[in-house]
Order: C-alpha cells, then sequence, then structure tokens
C-alpha cells in the first residue's frame, strides 16, 4: 500500500495543495511567519522534484484580524470582506518573500463562483493558470472575498480547491489541515482510529465527522473537506488528507494522513459546479415514473412529472429534483419561474403548446442542464 503512495504522488506532474486558515495564522490572527516557511520550503521541494504547483492558500481573513483589532472571525459578511482586504495583501507578500528565498515567482489568483459557473469566466481563469504554469510561476488561490457576495461564494476554500484541482486537471489534491487525517470519530476521543484509506462512500458509513476547529479563524472543518475529497476523486483525482506538519512526508509519497482514492472519471466542470458548488433556490418533486426517466434513462424532467413545486426562483437557478419521499436524487437549471409551475403540472408537452402555446413545449430541466446526485 505505501508502494502505491509513493507511486500515485510521484507520478503527479500536477499538484494542488490546499492550507488551512488554522495551519497559517496563530489564534490570535495574525500570519505566524515560521509556519508559512515550512510550509513554502515543502513546495519549493515538491517543485525542485519536477511537479507543477499550485497553491490554495486561507488565511486572508484571518491574517487581517489583528491589525484591525478583531479577536475573532467576524460573523458579518461585510466585516469579512474587510479584514481580507487588510490580510490578502499581507498574506501575499509573505508568500512572495518567503518563495523568492528559493528562486521562484508566485502569482495571486482571486476566484469567485462566477470564475468556474459561466464558461468565459472557466476558458480564462484556466488559460491564465497554464500560462502561470507554462512560465514556471507558482500560482496561489483564493477566494475573492473583498467581493464575492453570499450568494456566489464557493463558503470554504476545501470546496474551492477540488474545483482548482478539476479547473487546471491536477493529477493530485494535498489537503493541509490541523489534523493529521481522517479519523472514524473525534481524534480526542480514546479509541479513535485514523482512516490510512478511503476507497469508496461505504468506507465513510460509520464515520463521525466533526466540524470547524477551536481557532475559530477557518470556515470549514472535517466536514468541507471530506465533501471535497468528494467532489475531486468523483472527478478521477486522488486526494491526500494530513495535517500542515506531514506536509513533506505527504508530497514525498509517504504513508501518512488519509488518502481518498479516485472513484470516478473527469467531469465536465459545469456538471461539477452544479453538483457541488450551488444552493437550490427551490425543488421540484417528481413521480416515480419521472424519476426513473431523469436517473435510470438520462431523460429530461417535464411538466407531466411533476407533482409539485417549493421555493421561489426565475429560470436559470438551480433547483433540486426529488423523489416521492422527499430525497433530492438530481439538480439541475430550471427552465421557468417559480409561479409558472403550478398550472403546469401533469400535463403533457403537447397539451401545454396547445393550450399555452409553443413557448410552454419546453422541458422543466433539460438533461443538458442536469446532475444526477
Amino acid at each position: 500500500m505505501a508502494g502505491d503512495r509513493a507511486a500515485l504522488v510521484a507520478g503527479a506532474r500536477r499538484v494542488v495543495v490546499k492550507v488551512g486558515s488554522s495551519s497559517l495564522t496563530t489564534a490570535a490572527g495574525g500570519i505566524d511567519p515560521d509556519r508559512v516557511r515550512r510550509l513554502v520550503d515543502v513546495l519549493a521541494a515538491a517543485r525542485d522534484r519536477g511537479a507543477e504547483v499550485v497553491l490554495v492558500s486561507s488565511g486572508a481573513i484571518a491574517a487581517g484580524l489583528a491589525p484591525l483589532g478583531l479577536a475573532r472571525r467576524p460573523k458579518a459578511l461585510a466585516a469579512q470582506q474587510a479584514a481580507a482586504s487588510v490580510g490578502q495583501g499581507l498574506l501575499a507578500h509573505r508568500y512572495q518573500e518567503e518563495f523568492a528565498r528559493h528562486g521562484l515567482v508566485t502569482g495571486q489568483v482571486l476566484l469567485t463562483a462566477e470564475d468556474v459557473t459561466r464558461r468565459a469566466h472557466y476558458r480564462n481563469a484556466y488559460q491564465t493558470f497554464a500560462k502561470l504554469l507554462e512560465l514556471g510561476v507558482l500560482p496561489i488561490v483564493n477566494e475573492n472575498d473583498t467581493v464575492a457576495t453570499s450568494e456566489i461564494r464557493f463558503g470554504d476554500n476545501d470546496r474551492l480547491a477540488a474545483l482548482v484541482a478539476h479547473l487546471v486537471h491536477a493529477d493530485l489534491l494535498v489537503l493541509l489541515s490541523d489534523v493529521d487525517g481522517l479519523y472514524d470519530g473525534p481524534p480526542s476521543r480514546p479509541g479513535a482510529r485514523l482512516l490510512a484509506d478511503v476507497r469508496s462512500a461505504a468506507d465513510l458509513d460509520a464515520v463521525t465527522i466533526g466540524s470547524t476547529g477551536s481557532a475559530g479563524v477557518g470556515t470549514g472543518g472535517m466536514v468541507t473537506k471530506v465533501e471535497a475529497a468528494r467532489i475531486a476523486t468523483g472527478a478521477g483525482i486522488p486526494v491526500v488528507l494530513t495535517s500542515a506538519d506531514h506536509a513533506s512526508a505527504a508530497l514525498g509519497g509517504a504513508a501518512v494522513g488519509t488518502l481518498f482514492h479516485a472513484t470516478g472519471g473527469r467531469r465536465p466542470t459545469r456538471m461539477l459546479w452544479l453538483a457541488h458548488a450551488t444552493d437550490p433556490k427551490g425543488s421540484v418533486t417528481l413521480d416515480a415514473g419521472a424519476v426513473r426517466a431523469v436517473t435510470e434513462r438520462g431523460a429530461s424532467l417535464l411538466a407531466a412529472g411533476v407533482v409539485a413545486v417549493e421555493g421561489a426562483f426565475v429560470a436559470g437557478d438551480p433547483v433540486d429534483l426529488v423523489d416521492p419521499a422527499g430525497v433530492a436524487v438530481a439538480r439541475g437549471l430550471v427552465n421557468y419561474d417559480a409561479d409558472e409551475l403550478p398550472e403546469l403540472l401533469g400535463r403533457s408537452s403537447h397539451d401545454l403548446k396547445a393550450s399555452l402555446g409553443s413557448a410552454y413545449e419546453r422541458e422543466v430541466v433539460h438533461r443538458d442542464d442536469l446532475v444526477l446526485l
């Protein structure tokens, strides 16, 4: 097993590394120069071995807390954006100085959800990453906290890292945390066992997953890391989860932390976004026949198969498609406003065209705008 992991890491030509706020800063919110320096030394060594490295770094908001006299991460979005505005420059400058010791040039890439949801933005982001890597630059990525709104935010940099790994066609994603891997319960609990390998969702059935750490400077926790691993592995990218203290060993292929094995193949980025980077604005309930058509035959959702509508959404919004038991089976971009749908329910496309006009012959959700959950 150790040999398999060593081979996997050694064969990773392009690696995305994500580091959390708690691994870079003090509990008071300031940047810890020693932690940053140790991380940079590890990433520079990976570069020396021939790997292309993209760093997804949290810490901008946390770095801005102390200069603003804030004891903890604020809850209000405007206050978070103010802290990010102060902290982002401090963090970027620290990285620039540290990587310069190794003769490496860094480039800052600030992303919002639109950059992976809109095709033109996605294409431009990919081309920027490709050119930076071609020029030997080490990209440092963060969410653009200063302008992102609550509606379009990634919510945590673990999920952002998984989407970036897919965007740049990475061979490996390494998630660095303040915990040395995934345990089957709280690591502080006597008898808690480290899971060295996760090969499928079934391996997580008996796992109790915790939330944000005690430092209170991040937004993630183990829940978001496992979700990020699910996103990446489902797109064919293996994931190593371990602590920042074990970063060197992890990038050297040592059997540290938890290895999430790839479970699927590369997916269209738009579908990856739809499944993992959107918040549904409502739901439509399907009858049993429509559930089978959507999940088994890959069909579009027609009004004839919808029995109920919930939420306040407009055409183009993401909505969950739920079965008669209320379980979400898919997510898609709806073609109607919520207040249009009630009078269409259960009616055939032919009937709708005859009574309301050809504009109402369209699908509720087209199969090209739908992803199974």
